[in-house]
């Protein structure tokens, strides 16, 4: 990743009108592979000069703490995004600053512009996970993100507020959150990388046989890495308080099946056991957040 990475990566079009691509990255500084692959794309597309429909848009989300690599600064600017923060005239903290600025760089591309927008947010997680897609089932999101070759997971927006996909959905954007991978794997790079190529194709027309990198910048995330499709939904969230002593069972992983009674975590001294059989989400291990881990289970179709 570069040094200093500016409030907007990239920027491109090719004159022809059509819909908007917003893609986020580095929501939380210490994870930088989203950074590293729009850089990538940008990059590729300034050289080759691919023809789309529409403009694509890369944004940097906490700037500070990816200069220090580090979570958040003052609170963590995924769970910001409420109307009692968004409403403030003052920015209280580091993140309500950069949220000011990520909606600042949004306004620059008004609806009245594009018959469509899309968005897209890079994230990774602390443990070792498959690279999947979080959607809130809202506007037409559910349907766009089935056509992308990898898991889906639906619910985490209805349990956490303040997320930025929630915000960006309620202003009518359709897209969903990309989880690429473990924090500093190259694999979350290559997810990224060709989930933005893919987003690229199905929203802005981009025929990918026209950049340099492909097949391999989108065959290493759908062909190396990315499971075959399927539909979670989450059914149970541990919430932590910033007191609590919480520690992990060690071993799990992203979509690790679990057992009903099986030991998960050690919360203030106490044994947490699964009351259900299903998968673990999110296994919380690193020394911020307020979300032990999540289960989730397979969805029934509607």
């Amino acid at each position: 990743m570069e040094k200093e990475v500016s409030r907007i990566i990239g920027e491109y079009n090719s004159g022809t009108p059509g819909p908007l691509l917003f893609v986020t990255a580095g929501v939380h500084g210490n994870e930088p592979s989203g950074v590293i692959a729009l850089q990538k794309v940008f990059r590729e597309l300034q050289q080759n000069k691919p023809k789309i429909k529409g403009t694509v848009v890369g944004v940097s989300g906490n700037r500070e703490a990816l200069k220090k690599n580090v979570r958040f600064i003052d609170e963590d600017l995924n769970r910001i995004w409420t109307q009692e923060k968004l409403d403030k005239e003052i920015p209280e903290s580091s993140e309500q600053i950069e949220m000011g600025r990520i909606i600042g760089a949004l306004n620059r591309y008004p609806k009245r512009h594009y018959y469509k927008q899309y968005f897209l947010d890079c994230h990774t997680t602390s443990s070792e996970s498959l690279p999947y897609i979080s959607v809130q089932e809202v506007n037409d999101n559910d349907q766009w993100a089935s056509r992308f070759p990898t898991y889906i997971v639906r619910g985490f927006s209805d349990l956490i507020t303040g997320d930025i996909d929630h915000y960006l959905s309620r202003h009518g954007l359709t897209g969903f959150v990309f989880e690429g991978g473990q924090h500093e794997s190259e694999t979350a790079v290559e997810n990224h990388e060709g989930i933005i190529w893919l987003a690229l194709k199905k929203a802005l027309d981009l025929d990918l046989h026209s950049i340099s990198c492909y097949p391999e910048c989108v065959k290493n995330f759908t062909k190396k890495n990315a499971p075959q499709p399927k539909t979670f939904e989450i059914v149970y969230r541990h919430s932590l308080q910033d007191e609590d002593d919480f520690k992990m069972e060690p071993g799990f992983k992203n979509f690790s099946k679990i057992e009903e009674k099986q030991l998960l975590a050690l919360h203030n001294g106490k044994e947490i056991r699964s009351d259900r059989d299903g998968y673990i989400f999110l296994p919380l291990y690193q020394s911020k957040g307020n979300d032990g881990f999540f289960i989730i289970e397979e969805a029934k179709a509607h």
